[in-house]
């Protein structure tokens, strides 16, 4: 599965799980991390840990097993690392404290489409 395709999976499941005000960056050719970053914010911790969960069921059902998750149940910032995808699940104000837009300035900056 290439990169594009688990970008794909995760946008799905951010949208269908309400993720607000979610971005995603083209960072090839930028990055060695990653190829795309994508953030996204959440009502509640109830929200942001229904996202993630989401996300990993997704990736599941696309038969896609290389993952990690770094956070915890009451963190308000999760971190799901899809390989040469990573998806910041924030609330509304540790996305606003951490400001990581900031970090991928240089990448380009999708155009994501909503269903």
């Amino acid at each position: 599965m290439n990169s594009t395709q688990v970008l794909d999976f995760a946008l799905k499941a951010v949208s269908d799980r309400h993720g607000e005000d979610t971005e995603a960056f083209d960072m090839r050719g930028v990055s060695i991390l990653a190829d795309y970053y994508v953030v996204t914010s959440a009502g509640s911790n109830r929200q942001l840990h229904a996202i993630a969960n989401a996300i990993i069921d997704e990736a599941h059902e696309n038969n896609y097993t290389d993952y990690r998750i770094e956070g915890t149940r009451d963190s308000n910032w999760l971190l799901i690392d899809l390989g040469d995808v990573v998806v910041n699940i924030f609330t509304a104000e540790a996305r606003e404290f951490y400001n990581l837009e900031k970090l991928w300035a240089n990448g380009k900056q999708l155009e994501i489409k909503e269903d």
